[in-house]
């Protein structure tokens, strides 16, 4: 059917979970977005993704009813942090495979404070797996799930390539400088690297500042097939020229290396699929949204992205090579850890940063030249979607 067309995308600022927005008024939000930047009415669309992490059954359809009761089908995703990239995922899917015409993808979630834990104590934790290894590998230890996984990670990373806190403080400084110019972003003050490395350790070698806040938000785009942009003359300059799904491996649980626990091995599973179908090579990026929930798992991403060979990551970013200026801007939104993480809303939301930046409407973010753009979005548990876009035409 060709390549699938990101015919809009549309997002709400994020904000603490302490402003009370409310889900379904932002999906709303997000989703007439996307629509008015197709051009579109929500009658023209065939089939609705609806992704969200904490909430009921069937939020998806209380999130989309609020913009029109039209008896469409509306599925429920749920897939951890990769939820908005895996209504992506599956949008994409309904329009290639000539399934519909017009297919919406959204992602929203409504936060509250504190760290990350699970709903149900009841029954088998979706994590057993997971905490079992992590035990197994840095011992029993207290605290908040996500930082043990992610802190781990980046020890692992330092204790195989010597990689300093200093480092991964300036990821997070990067991170702020970059949501200075975005005002979708939550935390967009400047910091310097001794505030980060100053700020309360949560789990070595992570401070607070080096980790992701959360956040409420939400965010949609709408994708189509190319004849149904030429009838309704909507701009088709964007497409998704490749995109891969992957989970977990044997080698997750068994290499006892925490980095392939969060993910490493997936994101370079899906990047690789992703270069091979595209005829491209980690080279040929100018820009990358990925998934820097954590300081640590931004450098860790560097390395299973191919951005730059493994155990270079620290380089890369003394460097400048991860910015303005340098070989590949990573995160021009600010990212994870500075615009904000509300976990079902986060792929989509890098989604529309992607889209604006080779439509070249970002703004003071605008990275020159570009004309392919990658996404990496991960959630544990595990899925890992990788997404190339490119500008046509």
């Amino acid at each position: 059917m060709g390549a699938a067309v990101i015919a809009g995308v549309g997002m709400v600022p994020f904000t603490k979970p302490s402003a009370g927005a409310r889900y379904e008024d932002m999906a709303a939000g997000a989703v007439r977005a996307a629509l008015a930047d197709a051009g579109l009415a929500y009658t023209d669309v065939d089939q609705a993704y609806a992704g969200w992490v904490y909430g009921d059954s069937t939020s998806g359809q209380a999130a989309l009813y609020g913009v029109g009761l039209t008896g469409i089908p509306i599925v429920n995703v749920n897939n951890n942090c990769s939820t908005g990239s895996t209504a992506l995922f599956l949008a994409r899917q309904a329009v290639e495979s000539g399934a519909v015409q017009c297919a919406l993808a959204l992602g929203f979630e409504q936060m509250t404070p504190g760290a990350l834990a699970t709903a149900w104590t009841d029954r088998t934790s979706p994590f057993a797996t997971f905490d079992a290894t992590n035990d197994r590998v840095q011992g029993p230890g207290d605290g908040p799930m996500a930082p043990r996984y992610f802190g781990g990670a980046g020890r692992a990373h330092v204790d195989r390539f010597g990689t300093r806190p200093e480092t991964f403080a300036k990821i997070s400084v990067k991170a702020r400088a970059h949501a200075a110019n975005n005002p979708y972003a939550v935390f967009r003050e400047p910091v310097t690297v001794e505030q980060v490395l100053a700020s309360p350790m949560i789990h070595d070698p992570l401070t607070r500042l080096m980790c992701c806040p959360p956040t409420c938000g939400a965010a949609s785009a709408v994708v189509c097939t190319p004849e149904f942009a030429a009838r309704h003359g909507i701009d088709a300059g964007v497409v998704v020229r490749a995109q891969a799904m992957t989970t977990d491996t044997p080698g997750t649980f068994e290499s006892d290396d925490l980095r392939k626990l969060v993910g490493a091995d997936m994101t370079h599973a899906a990047a690789r699929q992703v270069y091979e179908a595209a005829g491209v090579g980690p080279e040929d990026i100018r820009v990358v949204e990925l998934h820097d929930c954590f300081a640590t798992n931004e450098l860790i991403s560097y390395e299973a992205l191919g951005l730059t060979p493994e155990g270079t990551g620290e380089k890369f970013v003394e460097d400048g090579d991860n910015t303005y200026g340098g070989r590949v801007v990573t995160n021009p939104s600010g990212g994870l850890l500075s615009k904000g993480h509300p976990l079902g809303a986060t792929g989509l939301a890098q989604c529309a940063e992607l889209v604006w930046q080779l439509r070249a409407t970002a703004g003071a973010r605008q990275v020159d030249g570009v004309k392919l753009a990658l996404q990496h979005n991960i959630g544990l548990g595990g899925a890992a979607v990788v997404t190339l876009y490119e500008k046509v035409g």
